[in-house]
């Protein structure tokens, strides 16, 4: 799971596409539809957390799947969300644990791997990138986040999601980011292993 700032890097913001790139651009929307051979990116952004909570309140939004948080607990006015999950028609809740507060809305549960048990990479707030190993097998059916995603993907029959490990996942969001003002071209898995911690960019 990305911290705010790893987040804002991938596009986990409804107004950002992954590599800084800005949503309202049409050169960045343009640069990322060409990269993933995808269908035309509309400029208007998507809606942020609350929002999708007044959405799902208010029954515009009929769906939500979470992934890596609480919002009972993390946004404010609990009962309010409290009421969107009740009168969503699907909640999908992805954590690491089946007892928070979010997850007793859940029509589907999916366990999710925690951070000693994949692998993957951390971003912190001095823009100094880290490899993150796997150290534990995660219990029962529980699968990292990413591994997750590109199932759910591949049982849809998406294209572009034919992933064998997030070394892969990572190596494509590197080549994205060439270019970028966060170029992460040179970096990988392997060469995080063998020299350490890098600070972006790393061209």
């Amino acid at each position: 799971q990305p911290n705010a700032m790893g987040g804002r890097e991938v596009g986990g913001m409804a107004s950002l596409l992954a590599a800084h790139r800005d949503l309202g651009n049409p050169k960045h929307r343009q640069e990322v539809q060409e990269f993933w051979g995808g269908k035309e990116i509309k400029g208007e952004p998507g809606l942020t957390a609350t929002e999708m909570f007044d959405a799902l309140e208010s029954g515009k939004m009929k769906a939500v799947w979470i992934i890596c948080t609480n919002p009972i607990v993390s946004l404010p006015n609990a009962k309010k969300i409290e009421r969107a999950l009740e009168k969503a028609h699907f909640v999908i809740v992805q954590d690491i644990s089946h007892s928070s507060e979010t997850t007793k809305y859940a029509d589907l549960l999916l366990p999710a791997a925690g951070w000693l048990e994949k692998e993957g990479t951390m971003t912190n707030s001095e823009r100094r990138i880290s490899y993150l190993p796997k150290v534990i097998d995660p219990p029962g059916e529980a699968l990292p986040d990413a591994e997750i995603l590109w199932r759910f993907a591949q049982e849809m029959d998406y294209g572009g999601f034919d992933y064998a490990n997030t070394s892969e996942v990572y190596d494509e969001y590197c080549l994205m980011a060439k270019g970028t003002n966060i170029d992460i071209s040179g970096l990988s898995h392997e060469r995080l292993k063998r020299e350490g911690s890098f600070q972006w960019p790393v061209p």
